[in-house]
């Protein structure tokens, strides 16, 4: 435990007294979400939501990485209409994962408004990627098109993921300059927030700890409502998360967020089952390199630190890559882990 503050063990000792309560002989699932995050090209494997409650999963998310609109456009079709109604007969929860901000600002407001946008380090705006956070304005159209989003992208949980445009800068404008990407995500976060909670109450968004903000912020404090979504893409999968302290998405620096953000609210967005990410997001798509051992240390990793949610990317695991490499026996091992019963004092049974 010396790798533990006193806040963490604060933290994980009032989640085992919770456990407690539920009774002596009571044993509960080791994680509370257990999801899995794909494309809409994925459902050319048509019954995904059937495999997800076999595992004994509980959150279907679907994800882009550059347009809300492409998932609309599923969601709509007739396509994603099925898909989406069988995962919701089957008890499962659907989510919606989005770098968001190219469409939520959209970037052909540049022309008449250019302070809407980022300026980079050569003091220039532009309309590449992100915005400006200092700009009232921004702030607003950002807000009214995350709503007018949330209309059609309506996830079950309450639970809202809008994320900056994938590990992209952030703005260098003299107002924005001295606070880091993580800080200026946060910012827009809590306007947002605060908006989607007119029109849903139980709203709750996400703050991305990836690529440029996986640092913790520092001088911007999250709203009611924020919640740390962690994702260290730039991990290592032949070796436990435990043995990876520093360096490149090190534990070191899912601890420091742990310090700014609710364990008990927070999700691990892992890539355990990520193929595009193994294949380099070219396909054809490579055999998926799955480790058990590894996954298994690692959910022991996430649940000393009283983590009870966790998801992983599955993209590019379709019709196409079973016709290459057979079925994914690797998502029941997932599910398994995930589900692990654990009894009253907080141990695998």
């Amino acid at each position: 435990m010396n790798f533990l503050t006193r806040r963490r063990f604060l933290r994980i000792t009032a989640l085992g007294t919770a456990t407690v309560a539920l009774g002596n002989n009571a044993s509960v699932a080791r994680f509370a979400t257990r999801g899995i995050v794909l494309i809409p090209e994925d459902f050319s494997l048509r019954d995904w939501p059937e495999r997800a409650h076999q595992a004994g999963l509980t959150t279907l998310a679907l994800h882009h990485g550059r347009s809300i609109s492409e998932v609309v456009k599923f969601v709509e079709s007739e396509r994603g209409q099925d898909a989406l109604g069988r995962a919701g007969k089957l008890g499962l929860e659907v989510e919606y994962e989005l770098h968001a901000m190219s469409d939520l600002l959209p970037r052909e407001m540049y022309e008449k408004n250019k302070d809407l946008f980022r300026m980079n380090e050569k003091g220039e705006r532009v309309s590449d990627f992100n915005l400006c956070v200092h700009s009232p304005h921004a702030l607003e159209v950002v807000s009214e098109n995350a709503v007018a989003a949330a209309r059609r992208l309506r996830p079950t949980t309450g639970r809202y993921f809008y994320w900056g445009d994938d590990g992209r800068p952030w703005c260098h404008c003299p107002k924005c300059r001295d606070l880091s990407d993580s800080e200026q995500a946060l910012f827009l976060e809590n306007a947002l927030v605060k908006a989607l909670r007119r029109t849903d109450p139980r709203a709750q968004l996400s703050h991305l700890a990836y690529a440029g903000t996986i640092d913790p912020p520092k001088n911007v404090k999250p709203e009611p409502g924020i919640f740390l979504e962690y994702a260290p893409i730039q991990r290592r999968y032949d070796l436990p998360y435990a043995q990876q302290l520093n360096g490149k998405d090190g534990l070191d620096h899912l601890d420091a967020n742990l310090d700014v953000f609710r364990a008990e609210t927070a999700q691990v967005l892992e890539y355990w089952l990520d193929v595009s990410r193994f294949s380099g997001w070219k396909r054809p798509a490579k055999a998926l390199p799955w480790n058990r051992e590894v996954f298994l240390a690692d959910l022991d990793t996430y649940a000393a630190r009283g983590l009870r949610r966790v998801t992983t990317f599955a993209v590019f695991i379709d019709a196409e890559y079973i016709r290459l490499h057979g079925e994914p026996t690797a998502l029941e091992e997932y599910g398994e882990g995930l589900r692990r019963p654990r009894d009253a004092a907080g141990r695998d049974k």
